[in-house]
């Protein structure tokens, strides 16, 4: 069932998304993907997590009973393009080491989500093998926002008593990444990843 957000804000916060995807679209095919031209996505994003309005909307409900996430699709490009989520999560939420295969920004609207950031050791020339490092721990809180290249590596953890409210950008909608991979530490190991809880629209 399709949840229709609060109609004073609608307008608005539709203007703002596809203000987001067109300047992303521009961005993208003036130039290679590199650090530089993603944490200028990032930034774009974060601009949009901080009109904190549009995403405290009743309409994004957090997730009940046992439930630790609720994912909704905001706005996209038609086909499988660019794709802007908002993520509702309690604490106790856990999404072990992934990568993305496509690009990835996080801007926090309220809440933190510690991620931890890793290096992957290994050459990648052993199918199902991979040995991974902790690079750095950020916490996303409101006012900061982290970029994800294809072959990123992060985990995520919701800590003490909190709902969060995170907006995720990608190059690619979730239910087309097919090739994620979850890495598991204690074995050295990875598998492809689910697509984990379904998508509210």
């Amino acid at each position: 069932m399709s949840i229709t957000p609060n109609a004073d804000l609608s307008t608005p916060r539709a203007e703002a998304v596809r203000a987001l995807i067109t300047t992303t679209r521009a961005r993208l095919d003036g130039g290679d993907l590199t650090r530089d031209l993603l944490d200028h996505i990032r930034e774009d994003v974060a601009d949009l997590a901080a009109q904190t309005a549009f995403w405290t909307d009743p309409a994004y409900a957090p997730p009940e009973g046992d439930e630790r996430q609720a994912r909704y699709l905001i706005g996209a490009e038609e086909g499988a393009g660019i794709t802007l989520y908002l993520n509702v999560m309690r604490s106790g939420k856990k999404i072990p080491p992934h990568d993305h295969t496509t690009w990835a920004c996080v801007a926090a609207v309220q809440g933190g989500e510690h991620n931890t950031l890793y290096d992957r050791l290994d050459d990648g020339s052993t199918e199902g093998h991979a040995e991974l490092a902790v690079r750095e721990i950020v916490e996303i809180r409101p006012g900061t926002s982290v970029a994800l290249m294809p072959d990123d590596i992060h985990s995520v953890e919701i800590r003490g008593d909190q709902i969060i409210r995170h907006l995720h950008f990608y190059g690619r909608p979730l239910e087309t990444l097919s090739e994620r991979k979850a890495f598991d530490l204690d074995n050295n190991t990875y598998k492809i990843m689910a697509v984990g809880v379904k998508t509210r629209t």
